[in-house]
């Protein structure tokens, strides 16, 4: 189910695959629950802030008591493994792919 997080002047829509969605669950219930700042504490220590987010922090960043902003470290990436040998078969190579061609030699045999 995607998640919504709005006011009148921004809006943020997270969607996630169902597997996404269960590790970043199981992520979050082994996490403290996340800090609430304000926009201005934010932007006067964003360095502070951002490191926490680093090593694994989450901070909701709010404007007049309204969450503008999550902010969490990025999610592992879910790109599957290399399979070696999947396209056997499938490229060749021409019969004279390491053969110069003749204008070529020319070319290079020339004065300048």
């Amino acid at each position: 189910m995607p998640r919504k997080f709005s006011t009148s002047s921004f809006c943020v829509h997270v969607t996630m695959t169902h597997r996404e969605e269960t590790m970043s669950q199981h992520l979050l219930d082994n996490l403290p629950s996340p800090q609430k700042i304000g926009v201005r504490e934010f932007r006067g220590n964003l360095t502070t802030y951002l490191r926490q987010v680093r090593q694994g922090r989450t901070i909701l960043v709010t404007s007049h008591d309204q969450v503008v902003a999550e902010l969490r470290p990025p999610a592992p990436s879910y790109r599957p493994r290399r399979q070696p040998g999947t396209l056997r078969g499938r490229i060749r190579m021409s019969e004279d792919f390491d053969q110069t061609p003749l204008e070529v030699l020319e070319s290079m045999e020339r004065d300048l």
